[in-house]
């Protein structure tokens, strides 16, 4: 499941629920529920050597099941169980996942 483009809803700031893709990037323990990071089309939030920007050029975007270029935000993090994807509608490549990785773990073990 790692490195899946998934759906799932999440409850917007409105109270409305939306339907969004997310990438896998970790099961975690003890229930293997999965740690996600979502993607948005606003591309104007983008953090600089942070996040990442699938375009249609880049050798992963049709394996993706994006249908427009689209931002990749680190910063929007969550752990869903399994049973909150509603499904899978592609991947990112191995080297996008392990980028993505890279650029979150100095964010997490930084001390303050």
């Amino acid at each position: 499941m790692e490195a899946e483009v998934v759906l799932i809803t999440l409850r917007q700031s409105n109270g409305q629920t939306k339907v969004r893709p997310a990438i896998v990037l970790r099961a975690m323990p003890p229930f293997n529920d999965f740690l996600l990071c979502g993607i948005s089309t606003q591309l104007r939030h983008s953090t600089l050597n942070f996040d990442e920007i699938i375009r249609p050029m880049d050798t992963d975007f049709q394996d993706s099941g994006l249908d427009r270029e689209s931002l990749v935000r680190l910063g929007w993090l969550m752990v869903v169980p399994r049973t909150e994807i509603i499904g899978s509608i592609g991947s990112i490549s191995a080297e996008r996942h392990q980028r993505l990785l890279q650029n979150l773990a100095p964010y997490l073990i930084a001390q303050a």
